[in-house]
C-alpha cells in the first residue's frame, strides 16, 4: 500500500492536528528519545513543527541495547536533529539492582531528571516523552516520575493509540511504523532478582540472536541462569524446528544460560507484572 492510499480516519487526523498545535504552543522542547515507535514519531512530528527548537536526548546504558542506540543516532543524523547522548548509570541507583516492583520508577525518575537538566542547559522550555493512551492500561510505575517532574506527554494529550501512531508513522515514511514493541532489558528480570551488567548482556545477546533468526516480536526473560523465551504463538513451530532450536540452545549456553525454555503462553507485554 502506497503512502497516498493509506486510509487515515478523520478522528485520527484530528488527533494529529491537535498534536501539532500542542507541540507548537510549547515553543521549544527536549524529546526523551529511545528510537522506539512512539518516541520516533513524536520526535519527527516535533521537528516538523518546531525545527531547530527541538533537541533529542538519549541515554546510553546497560539496559539499552546497542542496536537501539545506533538506530537513534542514525535517525537524528538523517533528520538533521541535534542529539545529546549521556551515560545513564542506573545500576548505581540505590535500590535499582534489587529490582523492586517500583524499579521502573527509580530509573525513569533519574533519567528524566537528567533530561530536564540537559533541557535547561540548552534553553529548552519543556521536556516531552512518548507514552501513548495504551500505556495507561498496564502497571507502569515510571508514569509516576513523569507526573512528579511535570514532563509533557503529547501523544497522551492527543489521545493517540499505538495503532494510530503506527499508521501515522507509516504515512510520514518512518521505518519504525512496523517496528516491534520494545522495553528496557531490566524488564526481563522477575521482581526481586538481582540485576547485573553480566545478566543484562546475556539477555541482550539472546534477543539479538532471535532478531537475527527472523523473529519479530519476542522477549528473553531471565530467571537465575534459565532463559524463558516468549515468541508469538504463530512462531512456536518455527522456534522448535531442530536447526533453529539447536542453534538457540548452543548460543544461549555460550552467553551464560544453563537452561533454555519456551513459554507456552507466548509473547505478551508486562508478563513479569503477572505476579503483582
Amino acid at each position: 500500500m502506497t503512502e497516498n492510499k493509506l486510509q487515515i480516519l478523520p478522528e485520527t487526523e484530528k488527533k494529529m492536528e491537535f498534536l501539532e498545535e500542542y507541540l507548537g504552543k510549547l515553543g521549544s522542547i527536549a524529546v526523551a528519545f529511545s528510537s522506539g515507535v512512539d518516541s520516533t514519531f513524536l520526535l519527527k512530528t516535533a521537528h516538523r513543527v518546531l525545527g531547530d527548537k527541538v533537541i533529542a536526548v538519549t541515554a546510553q546504558s546497560d539496559s539499552f541495547p546497542k542496536r537501539e542506540l545506533e538506530e537513534a543516532r542514525v535517525f537524528c543524523q538523517k533528520e538533521g536533529i541535534h542529539q545529546i547522548i549521556f551515560e545513564s548509570k542506573e545500576l548505581e541507583l540505590e535500590g535499582f539492582c534489587q529490582n523492586p516492583p517500583n524499579r521502573c520508577y527509580l530509573c525513569k525518575r533519574a533519567f528524566l531528571e537528567k533530561v530536564k537538566e540537559i533541557a535547561g542547559e540548552n534553553h529548552r522550555n519543556y521536556v516531552v516523552e512518548g507514552s501513548n493512551v495504551d500505556d495507561e492500561g498496564d502497571y507502569r510505575p515510571g508514569m509516576q516520575a513523569v507526573a512528579e517532574l511535570k514532563i509533557k506527554s503529547p501523544l497522551r494529550e492527543a489521545r493517540l493509540t499505538k495503532g494510530e501512531i503506527r499508521l501515522l508513522s507509516r504515512k510520514l515514511g518512518l521505518d519504525t511504523w512496523e517496528k516491534p514493541s520494545f522495553a528496557c532489558l531490566s524488564s526481563r528480570f522477575p521482581y526481586g532478582e538481582t540485576i547485573t551488567k553480566e545478566k543484562l548482556a546475556m539477555v541482550e545477546q539472546g534477543e539479538q540472536l532471535l532478531l537475527e533468526l527472523g523473529f519479530s516480536q519476542f522477549r528473553v526473560r531471565i530467571h537465575a541462569r534459565m532463559a524463558r523465551i516468549e515468541v508469538l504463538p504463530e512462531d512456536f513451530s518455527r522456534l522448535i524446528q531442530a536447526e533453529i532450536r539447536n542453534q538457540i540452545i548452543e548460543k544461549f549456553r555460550e552467553y551464560g544460560f544453563t537452561y533454555v525454555a519456551m513459554d507456552l503462553v507466548g509473547y505478551r507485554t508486562g508478563s513479569m507484572n503477572e505476579v503483582l
